[in-house]
């Protein structure tokens, strides 16, 4: 299915060499490790303080705190759906000459990296052999934790939660070199 996204993309004389998908479901990543206990206060502390404001000033407190309760229900678990659903529909391809990365509409992206100019490529592998493989350094605000929270929406391009990631890396790193030769 993904090798049919990318075919009418092809340039001449290019051929895919793999494709696939990024894991689905919930994906938590480093940055959860603070975000979710940071969003946990961040909704307690603004729960408590509506209540009490809106008893003691009326109806303004309420709607003034209800824009931080959604703001930090989004961040505990709405971030979460919409990441998900975003990654349902991602596809990757790595071809002969580059790494290509389609996302489609609502927040419709394509993105092609030519081989002989690939940044830097990071793996990051877990034990089940499920990893990201990213290209290129990430952009300040998500190195902060930032940029929506949502690893589908990092603007460094990469290969998220793909099975088999250290083959996929590999592949990428002998073609690379291969077309530098």
């Amino acid at each position: 299915m993904a090798d049919d996204l990318f075919t009418s993309r092809l340039l001449s004389g290019e051929r895919i060499l793999w494709s696939g998908r990024p894991g689905q479901g919930l994906l938590l990543t480093e940055r959860d490790i603070f975000a979710i206990p940071f969003t946990l206060l961040w909704c307690g502390f603004f729960i408590f303080w509506t209540i009490g404001a809106s008893q003691a000033a009326g109806l303004a407190p309420l709607l003034f705190g209800a824009i931080f309760i959604s703001f930090g229900l989004y961040n505990l678990g709405g971030r979460f759906l919409l990441d998900a659903w975003i990654r349902r529909d991602l596809s990757y391809a790595v071809t002969n000459k580059r790494i290509l990365i389609a996302r489609p509409a609502p927040f419709s992206r394509f993105t092609a990296l030519s081989l002989d100019r690939l940044p830097e490529v990071n793996l990051k592998e877990r034990a089940n052999g499920r990893g990201t493989i990213r290209f290129g350094q990430p952009a300040a605000g998500v190195r902060m934790g930032y940029q929506g929270m949502s690893p589908a929406f990092d603007p460094t391009p990469q290969f998220l939660a793909i099975d088999d990631a250290r083959r996929v890396f590999d592949l990428i790193q002998r073609t690379a070199r291969k077309d530098n030769q």
